[in-house]
């Protein structure tokens, strides 16, 4: 049985699912999206944030949310409310994900590490274009094993790890500057 936190739906993010997430990236998103309406003091941020949580945690009858689908209702409510002008404004934005690097190794397979970056390239367009900004990594020690076929540490995984590491965080740079 799967238990959601909270009782809310789990988040489809892409191709995604996050369960465990708070509502901070909400507060985040509506606060952008007066700042790009010229809105300086948008004082409703935490009330409809908190209109939101209750809507998520009571109301919603499904388990599995797609993100547009929250933000389309997070639009409507903006414009009931008379802040069309913000809503008009409003883009998506994604709770932290998770993304292991382990099932990419495992799916790209031993010694296929052109395959991997290329599978890692395509995840990390994918999650950004769908509102994710936080992206967490797990299982990097597991995913070079499994790329080196190797279960003792060597040289080789070192070497290998040090690339994938440079890899995110030359992404991380990319993307940030994109922002």
């Amino acid at each position: 049985m799967i238990s959601f936190i909270a009782n809310r739906p789990a988040l489809q993010i892409g191709r995604h699912q996050v369960i465990d997430y708070d509502t901070l990236w909400l507060e985040s998103a509506l606060s952008r999206a007066a700042r790009a309406a010229d809105i300086q003091d948008f004082p409703f941020v935490d009330d409809i944030r908190n209109g939101i949580v209750q809507y998520l945690e009571t109301k919603c009858p499904l388990r599995l949310l797609h993100l547009d689908d929250l933000y389309d209702r997070l639009r409507r409510m903006l414009v009931k409310i008379g802040c069309g002008h913000i809503a008009d404004k409003l883009e998506p934005l994604a709770p932290p994900v998770t993304l292991s690097l382990h099932e990419l190794a495992m799916r790209a397979g031993n010694g296929f590490e052109l395959a991997f970056f290329e599978s890692l390239r395509a995840e990390l367009s994918e999650l950004r274009a769908a509102g994710a900004e936080e992206i967490r990594f797990t299982g990097l020690r597991e995913c070079v094993n499994v790329l080196r076929g190797s279960a003792k540490w060597d040289r080789g995984c070192e070497r290998l790890l040090a690339e994938i590491k440079a890899f995110l965080a030359d992404w991380n740079d990319a993307a940030l500057e994109a922002a």
